[in-house]
């Protein structure tokens, strides 16, 4: 048997101040649950790179870091596999709220006036009401939400399949993403595999009734291949392009792809 020996990382002189000054980075809650996972030997070969004077170039090995972990995710998806479904006995009771903002600031959203705005690449761009919705075939699932921050709870969501809905009003399915804005001013956007995805939902029910304003009322998009972040609430609008248009927590340094 061929034995390797194990590889030592070595630091530049002031590496371990550097590498204190990163940690103290990641330790922000913005950094803290994907970029600890991207310290690896390539993630330190490149903090190895900046000087501890430059803040700026640990930020941008840190960026990179992340934007690696987002091309060796994109990689390692696969459009096909499903995640975990579970029994209804194991449905998280009460299901957690979790946003940006307390719970006490929930939109509250009219159904009766809401429309769901179009644009992009996208043939029929004219908006749909909640009725035309739910006039579309629904698909129901009980899957896990897995929440940045360490936790995770199942629930039972229904609603439209969200690749049905793209191809229904003629996107652009060879586009690379698909971009969403909220009630709630929250934005995102996924990647268009994630998009089609069987199992990422128009959801527009929790546990068969309609989905409350806490869990994002009038829709929200399900993708339990996502953690939550990627899950919009209160989706008001959804885009279709090739140009690269972030997200609220994205932009302020999570992982773009986000997977779960």
């Amino acid at each position: 048997m061929k034995l390797f020996k194990k590889r030592e990382i070595i630091l530049p002189n002031d590496g371990e101040l550097m590498l204190k000054d990163a940690m103290k980075r990641i330790a922000q809650p913005s950094r803290r649950a994907f970029l600890q996972r991207g310290l690896t030997l390539g993630g330190l070969s490149l903090l190895t790179g900046c000087a501890t004077d430059d803040q700026d170039s640990i930020e941008q090995a840190l960026t990179s870091i992340s934007r690696l972990n987002d091309r060796a995710q994109a990689l390692l998806f696969d459009p096909n596999r499903l995640a975990p479904t579970y029994p209804a006995s194991m449905i998280t009771q009460p299901f957690p709220f979790n946003a940006y903002y307390g719970e006490e600031e929930v939109r509250e959203v009219d159904g009766d006036d809401w429309r769901l705005e179009l644009s992009g690449l996208i043939a029929d761009r004219k908006p749909w009401t909640l009725d035309q919705l739910r006039a579309m075939p629904q698909q129901s699932q009980i899957t896990r939400h897995i929440c940045v921050e360490g936790w995770s709870a199942i629930g039972h969501w229904g609603g439209v399949p969200f690749a049905q809905f793209l191809r229904h009003v003629g996107a652009d399915l060879s586009a690379k993403y698909v971009g969403f804005k909220c009630a709630d001013d929250y934005f995102t956007s996924i990647d268009m595999a994630t998009a089609l995805h069987p199992q990422t939902l128009m959801a527009l029910t929790y546990d068969g009734a309609t989905l409350p304003p806490r869990y994002g009322y009038p829709m929200k998009l399900r993708m339990p291949t996502k953690l939550g972040y990627k899950n919009p609430k209160h989706v008001q609008a959804i885009f279709v392009t090739n140009t690269y248009s972030g997200g609220y927590w994205e932009d302020q340094g999570y992982n773009w792809f986000g997977g779960s």
